[in-house]
């Protein structure tokens, strides 16, 4: 790889990492808001190429996402440890259930149905072990409590320990670890949005009190013209050879002024280095220097879909539930079958099965059948920002949702039976222009020679964070509105 690698190393709607090492291999999880399943759980050999080993919240016994969730709510910054031979993983459900604790001896699963942590409020739930085995747990604000994991039962009251750098809002996303002959406090300040950074501090205990690293922040690219933005919310972790790393979230807004990311916060790659007993955080370029072993790429996830398996891949997901009987590969063998339940995209409970848009740009293609149903390929931020390529009989329709406005966009006629239906997102050279968007979306269908018949060609600014607001990224994927829709193969492709 030329002696280097490419960030962000999970690319796409990736957020909030939290990273552990066990023996050789490392484990990362992510935040997935109102998706189902929920965390995604990432495996590495080398901190650069990550394979997705599964979900830990795959049950509805284990999440919780009412219609009510609304976008951007649901599961909230999880902390992934291993300790005492298991994986611990305890994150926020700001759907209503709070503060919920998992186990695993496998991080690939089965997880724990969860352990409520009712005494712990606040979000962005972090867990360190002292030496005596007290179970400290943190969160965002930043106050501390004793636990007992496997009970969830407070064991004394909380403190208030170090809040983060003066004049800085949102303390949040704290970690607490014992290295060498002191316990760090590293955490996120400035909010997730362009202020965002990384600041640490120290104390000889872990509850302190802590003193903060004179060059606070270590990390932020606030007020820069850095291609990666929005940098904070790190995890820290030791490889085999004794070097450190640290994971984060980044975005890569593009276009003119303001800039819009449209892949949400993804998980981004930096080195460290101590100083004085402090660290000191590396080159977060789009190509840092790779870590001095040698790199093992995992297995690729696949970018085409036949849908001959029992169950999805994990990288599929959906909205806030996810049934046998709204989405399943067995009804129809070989086709993925998605029955209607909550009508059209601006539903809450739709019927949808997708994945994370992972490039800047993207070709996606998908043969469906729509002979008993009305729905198609979509384009997704939230209930409110989407476009989408629909079918109802004999009738395609591109359709774009900004905000409060709805409408068809355009119309054609095509023949009975199944149709390619298909989006290709290209990135927009801004030049000099501020106004200019940072992609384009253009859906349509495609002819039996692969000739691709556009409909609508549409801004992608309009399916970013800086429009939509809210914390997540796109979603390119299938839905039913009405009736039943079949879908025999579904491609992903970058470009």
């Amino acid at each position: 790889m030329d002696g280097g690698f490419t960030n962000p190393v999970i690319p796409g709607f990736h957020p909030d990492p939290s990273v552990c090492r066990v023996g050789g291999d490392y484990y990362l999880a992510c935040s997935s808001f109102e998706l189902f399943p929920g965390i995604p759980i990432f495996h590495s050999r080398d901190l650069v190429h990550w394979e997705q080993l599964g979900n830990a919240l795959d049950r509805p016994s284990q999440l919780r996402l009412p219609p009510t969730t609304p976008a951007s709510g649901g599961l909230y910054a999880p902390t992934l440890r291993h300790h005492d031979g298991r994986f611990w993983l305890v994150v926020t459900n700001v759907a209503g259930d709070g503060n919920l604790l998992f186990t695993a001896t496998d991080p690939a699963g089965p997880w724990s149905d969860p352990v409520p942590l009712p005494g712990v409020h606040g979000i962005d739930p972090d867990l360190a072990w002292d030496e005596d085995g007290t179970c400290w747990c943190t969160v965002a604000g930043v106050t501390q409590i004793p636990i007992d994991p496997h009970t969830g039962n407070t064991q004394g009251p909380p403190r208030r320990t170090w809040s983060g750098s003066p004049g800085m809002k949102a303390p949040e996303a704290p970690h607490l670890y014992r290295i060498g002959g002191y316990w760090y406090l590293l955490i996120a300040e400035g909010g997730t949005e362009r202020g965002h950074g990384v600041s640490i501090a120290r104390s000889t205990a872990p509850t302190g009190p802590f003193e903060p690293c004179p060059d606070n922040p270590i990390l932020t690219h606030r007020g820069t013209d850095h291609p990666i933005q929005n940098t904070g919310h790190g995890d820290l972790v030791q490889g085999p050879d004794g070097s450190w790393w640290l994971v984060l979230l980044g975005v890569r807004p593009r276009g003119g002024t303001p800039g819009w990311h449209v892949l949400g916060r993804e998980t981004f790659l930096a080195p460290v280095t101590w100083v004085d007993g402090w660290p000191v955080v590396g080159d977060l370029a789009p190509r840092p220097p790779a870590p001095p072993w040698p790199l093992q790429p995992t297995a690729p996830a696949p970018v085409r879909d036949d849908f001959d398996a029992d169950a999805l891949h994990p990288n599929w997901v959906s909205l806030r539930l996810r049934t046998a009987e709204t989405c399943t590969t067995r009804q129809r063998p070989g086709w993925l079958t998605l029955n209607a339940r909550g009508g059209s995209l601006d539903e809450p409970d739709v019927s949808f099965a997708g994945r994370r848009q992972q490039h800047l740009s993207c070709r996606v293609r998908s043969l469906v059948d729509p002979a008993t149903g009305r729905g198609g390929l979509a384009v997704r931020l939230d209930e409110d920002h989407h476009y989408e390529i629909e079918v109802d009989g004999s009738v395609a329709r591109a359709l774009a949702r900004i905000g409060p406005l709805r409408t068809v966009v355009s119309s054609q006629d095509i023949p009975p039976g199944p149709v390619v239906l298909r989006a290709e997102v290209d990135v927009a050279e801004a030049g000099h222009c501020p106004r200019t968007g940072p992609d384009t979306v253009t859906l349509g269908t495609e002819s039996p020679d692969g000739t691709f018949a556009p409909l609508a060609t549409l801004d992608g600014r309009y399916l970013s964070t800086e429009v939509a607001g809210g914390f997540t990224g796109r979603l390119i994927g299938l839905y039913a509105a009405e009736g039943t829709m079949h879908a025999d193969w579904f491609d992903y492709e970058p470009s």
